[in-house]
């Protein structure tokens, strides 16, 4: 590429931001100027940006783009004078100017056509001069799903934007003083913010380390201080008994000690400030680096203005929008995830909720309706609400769109609250539309905004009502670096349950574990609650000593949903932290039940643990069959504990009917599929005896009883090979592999079996 080209390419940047900047002017003050057309200050806002645009395009070489501005500055001048009104018509086409003003700042899009250039001034000469009715023709309507789709933003750049202010850097920049600097706007790229947000994650973790070393400074002065008063007490008891050589040597020695307890205060007193300093420092370094990822929700919200109001002309009716809280910070993460959601909820209200002007007259409401979009901070939240002042939802609808759609049986959905049968809303496919409709009808939207939420570890809430309106609040986390957890111990390691996806941590006596339909179970305010262990779902070895309690968190992939709901049980619970959300390397792909990292104030690693997949987990062990049970019952009944016993057969057959034997003589059965599915249940869990075939894919019998007999922690259990292999050499390899007992599958019969697993590990229970 040609220095030429580069600096072309370097001003069509400086263009695009521009554009970006004086466009975002254009289209606010249009809007204004619907209902205040002869507004000064408007117009002349309006016109200096065009004005500007018209000499950066000339100056970036854009000729089309220069007519387009020049068009619009010409209106706007007509109407500062009083030779134009600012009505609806000419608002449209002023609208496409910015639409094609923005399209030749994009890089990326194909260059302005001289048909599109003379497509708008047209528009824009029908619309300024009257026809002979003395009126302006009214504008064909745009496509009601193209209309729909301008709610949607822009592809977001891989870019984070630092800066005091949301206004972007101007094209040309004249000389101005230094404290203007503080205003300008950076440029940094994602993966820089995450990093320095890591680093300064880490430099606060490590400026705490210097606390323990300035307390055991003090230790030791104190300790010093003991013995300065010990050698004080035995001077004066002995003083009598030394003589003056000794005394003086002694009271040299105190003033030894002396000024080194006097010199400890000192670097005490300077190991504190530096501790002090210093975690101030890093606190401070760390809140400054998360601010950066925080941008104003105005941001995204600047150009919902314009698709709300071209989508209510196209349907008709006439709203007056507005936004509250463009100041509000938002993560950069969930704001550039907003787009889709917020779409769907302001076509929802302005096609749903909203009545045209006629039936709002008639119900004595205002012809003008009114939707707002709302962001602020709330109790540790962000909160995003869509409210309109429309009919409200529809609740018999409603019941009989759940009915007629076999949701739920008609007495149930009788008894339903509101917000029960609001919630319906939120399934995927739901609409009370009869038909379908370029705006809504397919079921799609809301089951979007319900995704988006429990994505950001959010929640959806719906209030409505009949005449008055509909309220949609999206309460959602301030950001996705930070994140408060339950963290716990499981196999001496740390991990962190987030919080929002906990429903409660508790301590479950052993003996209140409960088999239903195979599966152990606790009870939680009424209700069986399936119980799972942390340490199979998280590759963490066997279970440990049973003790009279266990500690259990119950968590769900969705806060408030008794679907998917699980207790796991832990070894220890360590109490609640806020942690900054550090990313696993993209190297590591994706680690099953684990979703991020974060470090703990100690320095340790926690694992942030993924619920979702947990859940997802859970439903695959129990569908094989393979879920591990933790040892019930305490001290006083742990000899009911039945024996555990691992089934490794490649067979479903011979799989099935050892699995039944041994279930029905009272053992406690996990199955394997093959050696290599055996040895990885075995390492995750107890078992008492380990049963196995030889001729299976992956690992054969023959490995997996090689590598038990190894394995130091596992070469202890009992190994029984059941095979069809008869021969003595075939026996004699097993059993030099270290098998305990060797069945051959001719023989097999159903007492020589449980014989054998008697003869092995006794009776089901001790």
């Amino acid at each position: 590429m040609s220095d030429d080209e580069l600096s072309r390419r370097s001003l069509l940047d400086l263009f695009q931001e521009e554009a970006a900047a004086q466009t975002r002017t254009l289209s606010a003050g249009l809007l204004a100027l619907e209902s205040a057309p002869a507004d000064a200050a408007t117009l002349e806002a309006c016109m200096r940006a065009t004005h500007s645009l018209k000499g950066a395009a000339r100056i970036v070489g854009l000729p089309e783009a220069v007519e387009v501005a020049s068009a619009m500055e010409d209106s706007f001048v007509a109407a500062q004078r009083g030779e134009l009104r600012i009505d609806a018509a000419c608002i449209d086409a002023l609208l496409v100017g910015i639409d094609l003003l923005s399209a030749a700042g994009d890089a990326a899009a194909p260059p302005l056509s001289r048909e599109s250039v003379a497509a708008f001034a047209a528009q824009l000469r029908n619309a300024v001069q009257p026809d002979a009715a003395g009126r302006a023709p009214a504008p064909e309507a745009d496509d009601i799903a193209a209309l729909s789709a301008s709610l949607r933003l822009p592809e977001p750049e891989p870019e984070a934007v630092i800066a005091a202010d949301t206004e972007p850097a101007p094209l040309a920049r004249p000389s101005q003083p230094r404290s203007a600097d503080a205003e300008r706007m950076l440029r940094v790229r994602a993966g820089t913010l995450d990093r320095l947000l890591g680093f300064a994650g880490e430099s606060l973790v490590e400026s705490r380390r210097m606390r323990p070393f300035a307390e055991g400074i003090l230790r030791t002065r104190r300790a010093q201080g003991d013995v300065l008063a010990a050698l004080g007490q035995f001077q004066e008891r002995h003083a009598d008994a030394l003589d003056a050589d000794a005394r003086a040597a002694l009271t040299g020695i105190r003033d030894a000690i002396a000024t080194l307890d006097h010199q400890l205060s000192e670097r005490f007193d300077d190991a504190d400030r530096i501790d002090r300093r210093g975690t101030q420092l890093a606190q401070r370094l760390y809140d400054e680096a998360l601010q950066c990822r925080m941008r104003p929700f105005g941001d995204a919200a600047h150009t919902y203005p314009r698709g709300v109001r071209d989508l209510a002309r196209s349907l008709g009716k006439r709203v007056r929008f507005e936004i509250a809280g463009e100041s509000t910070q938002v993560d950069r993460d969930i704001l550039e995830m907003l787009d889709a959601p917020l779409g769907h909820l302001l076509r929802n209200a302005l096609d749903h909720g909203i009545e045209d002007s006629e039936t709002r007259r008639r119900a004595g409401k205002p012809e003008e309706a009114s939707l707002t979009l709302e962001a602020r901070h709330s109790a540790g939240k962000l909160l995003i609400a869509v409210a309109d002042d429309g009919a409200g939802i529809d609740l018999d609808a409603l019941r009989a769109s759940i009915v007629a759609r076999s949701l739920a049986q008609p007495q149930a959905v009788a008894a339903m609250s509101d917000a029960e049968l609001f919630d319906f809303l939120l399934l995927p496919g739901f609409s009370l539309r009869d038909t379908v409709t370029d705006v809504s009808g397919r079921g799609v939207g809301l089951d979007a905004v319900q995704n988006f939420a429990k994505a950001v570890r959010g929640t959806v809430h719906i209030e409505s009502a009949a005449g008055q309106g509909t309220r949609f609040v999206l309460q959602l986390p301030l950001t996705l670096s930070v994140v408060r957890s339950l963290i716990v111990e499981v196999a001496g390691e740390a991990y962190a349950f987030p919080l929002a996806h906990v429903r409660r941590a508790l301590s479950v006596p052993r003996s209140a574990i409960e088999m239903v339909e195979g599966q152990q179970h606790i009870a939680f305010e009424g209700r069986p609650v399936g119980l799972v262990t942390a340490r199979q779902l998280l590759g963490a070895g066997a279970e440990p000593a049973a003790t009279e309690d266990l500690n259990v968190v119950l968590v769900g992939s969705e806060v408030g949903s008794e679907a998917g709901l699980y207790g796991v049980a832990v070894d220890r619970f360590a109490g609640e932290r806020t942690l900054a959300v550090q990313p696993l390397d993209a190297r590591l792909g994706k680690v099953r039940n684990v979703s991020a990292a974060a470090l703990l104030d100690d320095g340790e690693v926690a694992l942030i643990v993924d619920v979702e997949d947990i859940v997802t987990s859970v439903g695959r062990l129990v569908r094989d069959g393979q879920l591990a049970g933790v040892a019930r019952g305490g001290a006083h009944d742990g000899m009911r504990a039945r024996k555990r016993i691992l089934v490794v057969e490649d067979s479903l057959t011979v799989r099935e009917l050892e699995r039944k034997l041994l279930e029905k003589r009272g053992y406690d059965v996990t199955v394997a599929v093959d050696g290599m599915d055996g040895w990885n249940t075995l390492r995750n869990a107890h078992f008492d005896l380990v049963i196995t075939d030889v001729d299976m894919p992956r690992m054969d019998g023959i490995e997996l009883v090689t590598m038990i007999k190894s394995d130091a922690q596992h070469r202890s259990v009992p190994v029984m090979i059941v095979s069809y292999k008869d021969r003595e050499d075939d026996r004699r390899r097993g059993l030099d592999a270290g098998a305990d007992y060797y069945l051959t599958k001719g023989s097999f019969h159903d007492e020589a079996l449980l014989d054998a697993v008697n003869d092995l590990i006794g009776e089901a229970t001790g």
